[in-house]
């Protein structure tokens, strides 16, 4: 890998890194940058999934502000994403990757639509019997719910298996279930770790037995580590019903783009 494919990563490992801590878009840019670089489409995948492993690092050390007082929520919905995520990993080293594919645009677009409608939707969950809530508060959250549960654990494989967008997809799952009161950032923050672990499941399977391209996935991951550290901060700063429609409008731009590539 020349020098030039090498700034090409490191540079797209930063875009990626902004993206995916604050609007679970890594992928969009990092995917595209390991093609550039030469590599088939399955070790871009693979690579892909290694290298954000760095994303998951940035981004907790990034968001210790939010993260506080979470530690019991994130161990619950780390677990179930990690299950779901050595799921993905399996599905893809042992099946056609051609009929999945096919539904990913459609996830993608509902998960964008689910961050747009959250606020009705919280609501219409808030006039329902509230046997599955905790009390309101600050970092208090529904409880893992069954259907809370399987939604996590079907993210997680998703994100095992390919990950374009599944920090979308987690977004608009724990938006749903977090308390009305708790801010974007904490729900971003939360997010970006669930998806984590899903990640990181899937990246020590692929560093067992999948392609990994080694140069591109350093240089990648060196970026992602540096703008996954800087992405929370911004999303602290930033006003919450703007970015959750910039966020959901990308989402909804990069599902075009795949069901485009895949027609």
């Amino acid at each position: 890998m020349g020098i030039g494919s090498s700034a090409l990563l490191v540079s797209a490992g930063v875009a990626s890194g902004l993206a995916g801590s604050i609007a679970g878009l890594a992928s969009l840019f990092s995917y595209p940058a390991l093609l550039a670089a030469g590599l088939p489409p399955v070790a871009a995948n693979v690579t892909n999934t290694v290298a954000l492993f760095s994303n998951t690092v940035g981004t907790a050390a990034g968001s210790r502000t939010e993260l506080r007082g979470q530690r019991a929520r994130l161990l619950r919905l780390a677990a179930v994403a990690a299950l779901g995520g050595a799921v993905g990993a399996a599905l893809l080293l042992s099946t056609p990757s051609s009929a999945f594919e096919a539904v990913v645009p459609w996830l993608i677009a509902l998960g964008s639509v689910l961050i747009l409608v959250r606020d009705p939707l919280r609501r219409l969950v808030a006039s329902r019997p509230r046997r599955d809530r905790t009390a309101a508060g600050p970092g208090h959250t529904a409880r893992l719910t069954l259907p809370m549960a399987c939604a996590v654990l079907l993210v997680g494989l998703y994100g095992g298996y390919f990950g374009a967008a599944s920090g979308v997809l987690m977004l608009a799952v724990l938006s749903l279930s977090a308390s009305a009161g708790e801010p974007l950032p904490v729900t971003n923050a939360v997010k970006n770790i669930a998806t984590g672990a899903a990640n990181v499941t899937a990246a020590v399977a692929y560093v067992l037995v999948a392609p990994v391209h080694w140069g591109a996935a350093v240089a990648l991951g060196l970026g992602a580590f540096a703008g996954s550290w800087v992405g929370p901060l911004i999303v602290r700063r930033l006003p919450e019903t703007p970015l959750r429609i910039a966020i959901a409008l990308a989402g909804l731009g990069l599902a075009v783009s795949l069901w485009h590539q895949g027609t």
